[in-house]
């Protein structure tokens, strides 16, 4: 694009690493957290 001097070099990686980092302990609780309540629906709805 004309006018964008952006380049790979002006990226904030720190940005990115603490988003990715956010990113997999999200994730990581959510499946922990969903395995815990299909657990809790195994034993007391069975």
């Amino acid at each position: 694009m004309a006018g964008n001097d952006d380049t790979s070099s002006d990226m904030d990686y720190a940005e990115h690493e603490r988003t990715y980092d956010s990113f997999i302990w999200l994730t990581k609780w959510s499946v922990i957290i969903v395995t815990i309540v299909l657990i809790l629906m195994a034993i007391f709805l069975v």
